[in-house]
C-alpha cells in the first residue's frame, strides 16, 4: 500500500487517460472523521474534522449534527420536524447511495457538498455516511475528504482532469487493503473502546469502503490519513501492529497473525452477541402467536431486510408432533413477515395466514427436506419467476429478484416444524458462508422456542378440550327454578384445574345443584373432576340424600386413589315444598339472597373434603320463599393470596345481593366484582338459581290403590285437571300415557299404593311412583304379544320421559310441551 505524506493524492488516472490498472494500491487522503449519537449529537471529532470544518473538537461534540455537517441526504435538514432521535431504528445494512425520504438514513449514503469554513474559500467536500446498528449509543459514521487536494496531481498539469471526482463504494472483497484498513480504523475513535471500533470497522467493510470515483469505470480506493493522537492506555499488540502501519513500517509477522485471529475472534464474538441477543427477545411467553411474532422481529434489521416464517399445518392448528418428512403436499402456513420495505408492500402479495405447499425444485422444499439451510446468493430472474409461480396471480418477482435469500430450518427433536426466508435488499452484502452457520444457529434456537409453544399450546387444548367436554351444557330453565352458570380458567400456566358445577333432573320436580373443586391444576385434575361429576350424576339419579351421596362419593374417592382431594358442596331443591336440602364436604358456603334483596352466607356443617375418608357428613334443610337466589362458587372466586376468606365472602355476599335485570346480569356482576380483585389466579366455576317454587295450585296428586280398576280413575282424574287448567288439548294423549304408567305400576307394585302427581310449570311434568325397584325398559313387542307396547306409547307421545329410582322404589315420568297462550 502506497504511504504517502498528507496531502498524497492516490495514484490512479483521470477519465482521460485511461482506467487505472487492476492491482492500483489505495492512496492515502486526509479524512475528517465524526460519529453522531442517537440524539443527533456529535459524539466524536477528529482532528481532520477540525482542520476541514474549522471547528474545534471542544466547540463540536455535544452539537447537533446538522449544525456542523454538510452531509445532505443523511441527517434531517433544520427544518425537518421530527428529530434526530427517530434514526435510532435505522433499518438496513446495504451499499447503496440512497436514504429515506423522512429524513432518517436506512443505507450507507455518499455524497458531494460545497461550504465555506471560516478563514478558507469555499471547499468542496465528499462524504461517506454509514449508519450503525448494535449495542451503543453510536448511529452515525461520517467520512469526508477535500476535494482540492485530490486536485493538485504532480502527475497532471490540467486539474480539470479530476472535475469528474465523485464519492462511492466498494465492497471490501475487492479491497486488497481491507485486512489493513480494518487495522488501522480504531484509531480514529480514541474513545472507544476495542469491542466498539471493531463493531463499526466490521460493520463499514460490510456496507463498503469509502472510494473515489474518477470516472464510470475507474475507482481507487480511499485510505485515510486519521490524523489523531494515540490514545492512552497499554499498548496492545493491536495497537503496536496499527502504529507500525501508520508510519509506514513493516508489521511484525507475529503481530499481523495475531491481528488477523483478533479479527476473526471479534467477527465470531459479534455473531455470539447478535445470537445472545436474539435468545433474550424470543420465548418471553409460551403464547404460540406471540412466539411466531418474536422470532420474525428478532432478526429484522440487523441479521436480514425480510424475514417471512412459515409454520407445518399441525403445528398452527395446535395438534400433535407432526410426524414424517415433508413432502409436495404438505400445507406450510405463512404465520408472519417483518420487513424494512416501506409499509403494506408485502401485505398483499404474501399475506400473513395463507396455507400453500411447495414443488420438489424449490429451494424451500430442498430445506424442509433435508432440515439444513440453503444460500441462494442472489435470485436471478429465472428463480424469481420460478418462485412467484408458486403465488397465482401475484406477482412477487419485484420483491425477491436480485436478492440475497437464506432459507432456514425450524427443527426441534429432528423434525422440521417450519422454515424461514430471509432476504437482503439488492444493495446490501450478500448471505455468505458464515451467515449460513450463523442463520442455522439461530433457527435451532428459534425451533426449540416454538418447539416449547408448540406442546404447551397442544397440552393446553388437550386439557381445556377435556374440561370443556366435562363441563355440562346445563338448561337455563328446570321445573321451578332459573340456573345461570360461569366458568372461568385460572391465569396460571397449567390453567386447567379441576373446578366445575351440575345440575341434575330428579324425581318429585326437584333439581339436584352441585358444585366441586378438585385441589390442583391440571389434566390429572381435570380427569379426576370428570370421575367425581360422572359419580354424583349417577347417585344423584339414585335420589339419595344429599349426606349418603357425599358419603358414597367419599368411598368412592378412597377407592380411585388417595392422590387426590375435591371439596363439594350438594344441594337439592324442592319447588314444591319451598325448601333445600344441603351437604357440604370442605367447601365454602353458599350465598342465600332473599326476594327482598338481603344475602346471607348459610350455616352448613363444614365436613371434611371429599378423600379424606372416614368423616361423617351432615345435611340441613333452609325453607326458601319464591324469587331467592342461591349462589354457589368454587374458592377461586372469593380467596386472594394473603387475605382472609372472610373478606371475599363479604364481598361475594355484597355482589351478590346487587339488583340485576337478569341472571346473566347477576353473574357477570359478581365476576366483575370478584374475578379480578387481588389478581385471581385460580380457576372459578360459579351457579346461581333463582328458586321460583311452585303454586300449591299447580300441583294435583292422587293416592291409586292396587287395583286395575285405579286405573280408569286415574284416566278420568287427570283429565278433569287439566280441563280445570286449561288444557284440555293436552288432555287426551295425557290420560292415554297416564294409563299405560299406572297399569304398569299396579301391576308391578309390592305393597304400597301408587301415587299420581300432576305439575304445571313451564312444561306439563307426571309422575307415577310404586315401590318396586325394577326399572322399566323400552321394548320392540311383535304382533303376537300382549304387552310391551305401553313405553313405546309414551315415547311417542310425549316430549321427554324417564325412569329413576327412589329410596321406596322408582319413579316414572313424562313431559308434555304446554300450548302458547
Amino acid at each position: 500500500m502506497d504511504r504517502g505524506t498528507e496531502g498524497d493524492v492516490p495514484p490512479g488516472r483521470g477519465a482521460g487517460s485511461g482506467a487505472v490498472v487492476a492491482d492500483a494500491v489505495a492512496g492515502r487522503v486526509p479524512l475528517a472523521v465524526v460519529v453522531v449519537d442517537d440524539d443527533g449529537l456529535v459524539s466524536h471529532w477528529s482532528r481532520g474534522a477540525r482542520r476541514m470544518f474549522g471547528t474545534a473538537k471542544e466547540e463540536a461534540v455535544g452539537r447537533p449534527a446538522v449544525d456542523l455537517l454538510p452531509v445532505s441526504g443523511a441527517l434531517p435538514d433544520e427544518a425537518d420536524d421530527a428529530p434526530y432521535r427517530s434514526c435510532t431504528g435505522h433499518d438496513g445494512l446495504g451499499p447503496g447511495l440512497e436514504s429515506s425520504l423522512d429524513g432518517r438514513l436506512s443505507y450507507a449514503a455518499a455524497g458531494r457538498a460545497r461550504l465555506t469554513a471560516p478563514g478558507r474559500d469555499r471547499v468542496d467536500v465528499l462524504w461517506w455516511a454509514y449508519p450503525l446498528v448494535g449495542a451503543g449509543r453510536e448511529r452515525l459514521l461520517v467520512l469526508a475528504a477535500d476535494v482540492d487536494g485530490l486536485r493538485r496531481d504532480p502527475g497532471h498539469e490540467d486539474g480539470a482532469a479530476f472535475e469528474r471526482i465523485a464519492p462511492a463504494f466498494a465492497l471490501h472483497t475487492d479491497f486488497p487493503g481491507a485486512e489493513e484498513l480494518a487495522r488501522r480504523l480504531p484509531e480514529i475513535l480514541p474513545s472507544m473502546s476495542v469491542d466498539e471500533s471493531a463493531r463499526i470497522v466490521a460493520q463499514v467493510l460490510e456496507l463498503g469502503y469509502p472510494v473515489l470515483e474518477f470516472s464510470q469505470n475507474d475507482r481507487v480506493p480511499v485510505t485515510p490519513d486519521w490524523g489523531v493522537p494515540r490514545r492512552a492506555g497499554r499498548r496492545t499488540r493491536r495497537e503496536r501492529a496499527a502504529r507500525a502501519a501508520a508510519r509506514g513500517l513493516p508489521v511484525p509477522a507475529e503481530l499481523a497473525d495475531d491481528e488477523g485471529e483478533d479479527l476473526e475472534y471479534a467477527a465470531v464474538r459479534e455473531r455470539l452477541e447478535f445470537l445472545n441477543e436474539v435468545s433474550g427477545r424470543i420465548g418471553t411467553s409460551l403464547d404460540l402467536a406471540r412466539t411466531i411474532v418474536e422470532v420474525s422481529r428478532a432478526v429484522v434489521p440487523r441479521f436480514t431486510d425480510v424475514a417471512g416464517t412459515y409454520l407445518r399445518e399441525q403445528v398452527v392448528a395446535g395438534e400433535g408432533f407432526p410426524e414424517g418428512v415433508p413432502d409436495t403436499r404438505t400445507m406450510w402456513h405463512r404465520v408472519a413477515v417483518e420487513h424494512t420495505d416501506e409499509p403494506g408492500r408485502w401485505d398483499d402479495v404474501v399475506p400473513v395466514g395463507e396455507a400453500m405447499p411447495f414443488p420438489a425444485h424449490t429451494p424451500f422444499f430442498q430445506c424442509m427436506t433435508t432440515g439444513e439451510p440453503v444460500l441462494v446468493p442472489r435470485i436471478s430472474e429465472e428463480m424469481g419467476h420460478a418462485v412467484a409461480s408458486q403465488f397465482e396471480k401475484r406477482d412477487i418477482r419485484p420483491l425477491i429478484t436480485h436478492r440475497s435469500m437464506l432459507v432456514v430450518p425450524l427443527k426441534a427433536r429432528d423434525v422440521v416444524l417450519g422454515f424461514m426466508i430471509l432476504l437482503r435488499h439488492p444493495g446490501r452484502a450478500e448471505f455468505n458462508d458464515m451467515d449460513r452457520v450463523t442463520g442455522a444457529e439461530l433457527a435451532a434456537r428459534a425451533g426449540l422456542v416454538l418447539d416449547n409453544a408448540r406442546m404447551y399450546t397442544y397440552q393446553e387444548n388437550v386439557a381445556e378440550t377435556l374440561q370443556d367436554s366435562m363441563l355440562p351444557h346445563i338448561p337455563a330453565r328446570r321445573t321451578g327454578c332459573d340456573i345461570a352458570t360461569r366458568y372461568l380458567p385460572g391465569t396460571l400456566l397449567g390453567r386447567v384445574g379441576g373446578d366445575w358445577f351440575d345440575s341434575v333432573k330428579l324425581p318429585g320436580a326437584r333439581t339436584a345443584l352441585v358444585v366441586g373443586d378438585v385441589m390442583g391444576h391440571g389434566l390429572n385434575s381435570a380427569a379426576m373432576m370428570g370421575q367425581l361429576r360422572t359419580a354424583v350424576q349417577t347417585m344423584a339419579a339414585l335420589d339419595l340424600p344429599p349426606a349418603q351421596l357425599l358419603r358414597n362419593l367419599d368411598d368412592l374417592a378412597q377407592r380411585l386413589g388417595d392422590t387426590y382431594l375435591a371439596t363439594c358442596l350438594y344441594a337439592v331443591y324442592d319447588p314444591i315444598a319451598s325448601e333445600l336440602h344441603l351437604a357440604n364436604a370442605g367447601h365454602i358456603p353458599p350465598v342465600l339472597v332473599r326476594a327482598d334483596g338481603r344475602s346471607e352466607l348459610l350455616d352448613l356443617p363444614t365436613g371434611a373434603p371429599i378423600g379424606v375418608g372416614g368423616v361423617p357428613f351432615e345435611a340441613v334443610r333452609v325453607c326458601v320463599t319464591p324469587g331467592d337466589r342461591l349462589v354457589m362458587c368454587t374458592d377461586g372466586l372469593v380467596e386472594v393470596r394473603g387475605e382472609d376468606i372472610g373478606v371475599g365472602l363479604a364481598a361475594l355476599c355484597e355482589s351478590a345481593a346487587h339488583p340485576a335485570a337478569s341472571m346473566d346480569d347477576a353473574c357477570d356482576t359478581i365476576i366483575r366484582a370478584l374475578g379480578t380483585r387481588g389478581g385471581r389466579k385460580d380457576d372459578v366455576a360459579l351457579l346461581m338459581t333463582r328458586l321460583n317454587g311452585i303454586e300449591p295450585d299447580d300441583v294435583a296428586e292422587w293416592r291409586l290403590a292396587r287395583d286395575p280398576a285405579e286405573v280408569g280413575r286415574a284416566r278420568a282424574a287427570v283429565r278433569e285437571q287439566l280441563h280445570a287448567w286449561g288444557l284440555a288439548r293436552l288432555a287426551d294423549p295425557a290420560a292415554l300415557m297416564v294409563s299405560e304408567l299406572v297399569t304398569n305400576a299396579v301391576r308391578h307394585s309390592h305393597g304400597r299404593p301408587v301415587e299420581l302427581r300432576l305439575v304445571r310449570g313451564d312444561t306439563l311434568l307426571c309422575e307415577v311412583e310404586d315401590d318396586d325397584h325394577d326399572l322399566p325398559t323400552l321394548l320392540n313387542a311383535g304382533p303376537a304379544d300382549e304387552s310391551g307396547r305401553g313405553l313405546r306409547v309414551v315415547s311417542t307421545l310425549a316430549r321427554e320421559w324417564g325412569t329413576s329410582r327412589t329410596g321406596t322404589g322408582k319413579t316414572v315420568w313424562f313431559e308434555q310441551t304446554l300450548p302458547r297462550r
